[in-house]
């Protein structure tokens, strides 16, 4: 998962409750060694900004939803020992002690291993179920440190990952192992010190049966020994010989090392982490060789690169949709050719109803197939070979951050990127997403995506009769527009949001049979439900029309269109044939004016508007249907409602503004 700087504005001022939870997990380590971008990871958009009860310390908690269990995650201050009594020290410690987490997650950088052990050391003797991820191991690697991160497991008798959380890499692991640690709930061993420290403990331990509290006693005990002034306090209420003895012991380690009590306890546990880290780590130096990159990481300089990495993402979604639609323009034209020697492509609108009936059905099959095989299918394809290849995953990866901004996280750029092939798979592909608001946001977002169809239709109004650039402009008022909604649907649609769980493969040869296997899994939801909608709407529509029952629902839609959008009475008939399949704005629109020389009878302002309404007025039947089965008749119809509203809203005010200048 990728982190989210913005998630103080974006997340909702409020609590997750306990009750709503099955675990509940802490993060805690040294300040800057990624703890905060390994909480983004595991949570992403779905945070609670605030503060401590009581304290001016920040808070920061959020959910991860893994594998069906709801996990409440919190993000402990950044801090380096629990003795220095900082608010922020006595905030952690207290948590993790009193709270009784079922996890704590200690986060460490692979690269100060031994700094970071100190720490660690210190939360073992809290005896928290506890597991070490250590992070930032491509920088200690770039610096030829190396770790045995099997050794470290056994040296500390907890378990331990590896991670870089700053690329999302290893999540996916410490997410699994979180999972373990938490049924488990397995009590970290003992690390012990010296003799003489060790002894002392013991004793102090001893005296303090009778002491309740619910911090562990050992752990209770070195405090006293430290002279911790809270433990002291505590304790002495309730057994001041325990405390005497305490004080008596530490004076006696001091006349032995000639050093204050608590500088004898931090090299004490220096002296054990400094043992650790150097049977854990090796270190290469030059002599011993460069250290080598493999394919994957030379590749992913580039493709993860803050700058690089984004120009590489708009350069392959960029040429994959211009590949298709170049080729998909051409093979759909022959397509259209070779079926028009069998029948009129173009809708009939009088005659007997059985010829319209006849004639609706096989434009609807035509439309399928040049829709399917010259538009879809390559998109598809050419997608599962980039996702085969182990790229996608790359531009969910540095998209994620910018999904953020939307609600949502990386993987949701995956349908929306599908949304340009067809809707109708993008919105079922939605099912990715982790819970169920990001669901329905991802799919309302994918339905205001021009599909293929609607490309057709810029194309064919807007590219051919005003110009290329206007196309284009329409293409970048469409991500502007998902952008918006998709910010304010997040505020407004109830539910929570997690962040992004994806592991990132190594990049290899696509299989054929793997991209095969994709592309149809993604295509066949177009045999079973497009092609039907598209032949059986087809024929109804223009039976509808036929009989005559669309004319009182054009005049019910008169003032909109002509006073409102400034388009010819007419067009409210093409707009109802379009809700069957948008290219069909077009075919009608031909039919009814008599001719194809569209500017002829719109001006170029018309044509604007008439193609920006029909990239957004109503998802097509297909999809509508498609939002009914995944999340019910009334949310489809609700996203159905809203895209209309928003289309006649933006269009009246397009037309406005471009008659001032184009007029």
């Amino acid at each position: 998962m990728s982190g989210c700087g913005d998630c103080k504005g974006c997340a909702p001022k409020k609590e997750i409750p306990v009750k709503d939870v099955d675990y509940t997990i802490a993060l805690a380590g040294n300040a800057n060694v990624g703890k905060s971008v390994t909480f983004n990871q595991l949570t992403g958009v779905d945070q609670i900004i605030g503060n401590w009860p009581g304290k001016t310390v920040e808070r920061a908690e959020g959910l991860l939803q893994y594998k069906g269990k709801r996990i409440r995650v919190i993000d402990l201050p950044g801090i380096y020992s629990f003795t220095t009594y900082s608010m922020e020290e006595v905030v952690s410690r207290e948590y993790i002690a009193l709270e009784h987490p079922d996890a704590v997650v200690n986060v460490i950088d692979a690269s100060a291993l031994e700094r970071n052990l100190f720490f660690t050391i210190q939360l073992m003797e809290l005896a928290p179920p506890l597991m070490i991820a250590v992070n930032q191991v491509d920088l200690a690697e770039k610096k030829g440190i190396s770790i045995d991160i099997e050794k470290l497991s056994k040296l500390l008798g907890v378990p331990v990952v590896q991670t870089v959380a700053i690329r999302g890499k290893g999540i996916p692991t410490l997410t699994d192992a979180i999972l373990d640690l938490v049924r488990d709930r397995p009590v970290p061993p003992t690390l012990e010190y010296g003799r003489e420290v060790e002894e002392r403990i013991k004793k102090i331990t001893s005296m303090l049966g009778g002491v309740g509290t619910a911090y562990p006693l050992r752990w209770v005990a070195i405090k006293l020994l430290e002279r911790d002034p809270a433990i002291s306090r505590l304790v002495q209420e309730q057994s001041p010989a325990a405390v005497e003895t305490a004080d008596t012991l530490a004076r006696e380690i001091e006349t032995l090392h000639g050093e204050p009590v608590c500088v004898v306890m931090s090299a004490e546990r220096y002296q054990i982490a400094d043992r650790i880290a150097s049977e854990v780590i090796t270190i290469r130096t030059p002599a011993d060789g460069a250290v080598k990159k493999s394919l994957t990481d030379k590749i992913d300089s580039i493709a993860l690169h803050p700058y690089f990495g984004y120009l590489m993402v708009v350069a392959v979604i960029g040429g994959l949709l211009l590949w298709t639609f170049l080729i998909g323009a051409q093979i759909s034209t022959v397509i259209a050719d070779f079926f028009s020697q069998f029948g009129q492509y173009e809708p009939v609108i009088d005659g007997s109803l059985g010829s319209v009936l006849l004639n609706g059905a096989f434009t609807g099959l035509v439309a399928g197939l040049t829709l399917v095989i010259p538009y879809v299918l390559p998109f598809y394809l050419i997608l599962a070979i980039i996702e085969d290849s182990g790229y996608l995953t790359r531009i969910s990866v540095m998209l994620d951050r910018g999904m953020h901004k939307l609600g949502l996280h990386g993987k949701a750029i995956i349908p929306i990127i599908l949304g340009y092939g067809c809707n109708v798979p993008a919105c079922y592909s939605c099912r990715i997403m982790e819970s169920p608001k990001q669901k329905l946001l991802s799919a309302f977002l994918v339905t205001l995506v021009p599909c293929t169809a609607r490309t057709v239709v810029i194309l064919g109004l807007v590219a051919a009769f005003v110009n290329i650039w206007w196309a284009l402009a329409l293409y970048a008022f469409d991500i502007l527009l998902i952008i918006v909604a998709g910010r304010l649907a997040f505020k407004v649609m109830p539910g929570e949001s997690v962040g992004l769980i994806m592991e990132m493969p190594d990049y290899h040869i696509p299989s054929l049979s793997v991209v095969l296997k994709q592309t149809w899994a993604r295509t066949k939801s177009l045999i079973w439900l497009v092609f039907p909608a598209y032949i059986i709407g087809s024929a109804l529509i223009q039976a509808f029309y036929w009989a005559g029952w669309l004319n009182p629902v054009n005049a019910a839609l008169a003032p909109i269109t002509t006073l409102w959008l400034g388009l010819p009475a007419i067009v409210g008939i093409t707009l109802i044939f379009g809700i069957v399949r948008k290219e069909m704005t077009i075919l009608t629109l031909a039919v009814l004016m008599g001719t194809t020389n569209f500017a002829a009878v719109l001006t170029p302002v018309q044509l604007i508007v008439l193609a920006l309404v029909t990239m957004i007025y109503i998802p097509c039947i297909s999809v509508i249907l498609a939002l009914a089965s995944e999340f019910g008749w009334k949310k489809s119809l609700a996203i159905t409602a809203v895209e209309v509203v928003i289309a006649v809203v933006i269009g009246g005010i397009a037309f406005r503004v471009l008659s001032l200048f184009m007029g």
